[in-house]
């Protein structure tokens, strides 16, 4: 696919803002598209959106295929009949602008049984339909996850590890057994999903409409958690011992993010099985994705070409080796799957593939991705060293996506009030912005700015302006938020995840001025 000129908002639909806890796909994510829509901005870019698992992390989820049931719109059970006023009777005092996850996880899954409940007792023939078919469509991975699911419930939500061993190696009688034991719970996990996909292609329909015209990035974490369907149902495909623990594991060595290094502890795949299969799995992984959204971010695309292998049981990533990805012969094979090989008239390949290619970039990194003509990443927020570092503006090519920061950085008036002395004076010079004096106040800061602008808005300037395809900002970056509202700490566990937008933000202001924007820059 040929990309367009156009601009984008950074928001996890987890983030959106309404009554039930955390952010769904009800009612506000539908307004959340018209503001899109209105301000001009072509592009919803969201993190995975996978079910959620320890930690919180959309990165770590128990299923690559599956959607978080979560994200399910209480509203729009109410009115299918699922559920009634009663039901939300028993609602916590959710905070506000945050979400709570303990919360959450202790209401959420009643709700939801007594809305699978309803189904039961009274199915209508044709919402029994349209589940008999989703369980038919998607059998290939579905059928694996509502059974892992309601045996990790059965054994205490505790890792598949733990389980005992004809379950855990996938014994066929004991499988068996646990379908015929467990019937009634595989059911329900299996509702939760219908529940879910129903609800998000109905929000991808409209934001995609012409009325709106938006179109939405998804993104495809390059790793699965080691406590997940995928690798309980294909652990074959993953580098384990016999007991089914990881050999060798996931992160990335010491960089700007952590000075030890990113250990994420998922583990590795065998390459050489992915590839003596076609990478079938993989290729399954794209296919049910971009039913899901219009564009994949390929995270750590720097991994297809080598990747960080770190001994299982290290306590960091700093002790580990690389080792060659599939590389080439990976995406030429994706190539294939997805576009028939075609070429635009530029000769390039039309894969709607965002390569994320942050970290230590190798010339193979760079000549895979310049090989399938994948837009990478550039992250303003990196690049106030100097004049020469390629994350500033002026070296930027056509062919890539800008970002005033991601869901890993601080926001971008956080990252001003914390920023190195250097790289601070550096920045304001390069914005063409007057020198604040370090005693100046936050809540001050923006008087002081160029056009009474505020820090935050002249990152969103510079990004907009620049010649890449899609400029995209995380709406804390549009809000002008501090810190507080970081999404995620790498390498930190707890406390991520867990911003939310206020019920009133997206005020008629708010749009003008990223209307205004969009139109004076081309986007």
């Amino acid at each position: 696919m040929k990309f367009e000129r156009v601009s984008g908002i950074l928001l996890h639909p987890t983030s959106l803002p309404g009554p039930y806890g955390i952010g769904d796909l009800g009612p506000q994510a539908y307004a959340w598209v018209d503001f899109l829509a209105a301000s001009g901005c072509k592009l919803w870019q969201v993190l995975p959106l996978g079910p959620t698992g320890y930690g919180d992390s959309p990165y770590q989820c128990f299923s690559a295929f599956a959607g978080n049931p979560y994200l399910i719109s209480p509203d729009f059970l109410l009115d299918e009949g699922l559920l009634t006023t009663d039901d939300l009777s028993d609602r916590p005092d959710f905070p506000a602008d945050r979400v709570d996850f303990g919360l959450i996880f202790h209401w959420k899954p009643i709700l939801l049984d007594r809305a699978f409940t309803r189904f039961e007792s009274d199915p209508r023939p044709a919402l029994r339909a349209d589940f008999d078919s989703f369980r038919t469509e998607n059998a290939a991975w579905l059928e694996d996850y509502a059974l892992f699911m309601a045996l990790k419930e059965s054994h205490g939500g505790g890792s598949w590890e733990n389980w005992p061993e004809p379950l855990r190696k996938r014994d066929p009688a004991a499988l068996a057994e646990a379908r015929k034991s467990l019937t009634h719970h595989v059911l329900r996990f299996t509702f939760y999903q219908f529940l879910f996909f129903q609800q998000w292609h109905a929000l991808k329909a409209y934001a995609n409409a012409n009325e709106c015209g938006v179109q939405i990035i998804g993104d495809i974490p390059i790793f699965v958690a080691y406590d997940s369907a995928d690798i309980w149902a294909h652990p074959q495909l993953f580098y384990l011992d016999e007991a089914g623990r990881p050999t060798v594991v996931a992160g990335v060595p010491p960089d700007y993010f952590s000075p030890t290094g990113q250990l994420w502890g998922n583990p590795l795949y065998r390459w050489d099985v992915h590839q003596a299969t076609g990478y079938a799995w993989w290729l399954e992984r794209f296919r049910a994705i971009l039913k899901m959204v219009d564009i994949v971010r390929l995270d750590h695309f720097r991994g297809f070409a080598g990747y960080w292998e770190v001994p299982a049981g290290n306590p960091t990533a700093e002790i580990g080796r690389w080792v060659p990805g599939p590389g080439l012969d990976f995406l030429a094979a994706v190539n294939r799957a997805l576009s028939g090989e075609a070429v635009g008239a530029d000769g390039c390949p039309s894969m709607p593939i965002i390569a994320e290619d942050l970290g230590l970039i190798t010339p193979d990194v760079v000549a895979m991705r310049e090989k399938f003509c994948l837009p990478g990443m550039k992250i303003l927020q990196f690049g106030f060293s100097g004049p020469g570092n390629p994350f500033l503006p002026h070296h930027y090519s056509h062919n890539c996506v800008a970002y005033t920061g991601t869901h890993d950085n601080d926001t971008a008036r956080g990252w001003y009030e914390s920023a190195p002395e250097n790289e601070h004076d550096f920045a304001l010079r390069y914005l063409g912005l007057k020198r604040s004096p370090q005693s100046l106040t936050a809540d001050a800061m923006s008087e002081t700015l160029h056009s009474g602008e505020s820090f935050a808005w002249e990152l969103i300037r510079a990004v907009w302006s620049s010649v890449a395809v899609f400029a995209i900002a995380p709406m804390q970056d549009l809000l002008n938020l501090g810190t507080e509202a970081r999404m995620n700490y790498p390498s930190h566990l707890g406390s991520n995840w867990g911003w939310r937008m206020g019920e009133r933000v997206l005020s008629e202001e708010l749009k003008e001025k990223l209307k205004k924007l969009n139109y004076l820059y081309s986007r």
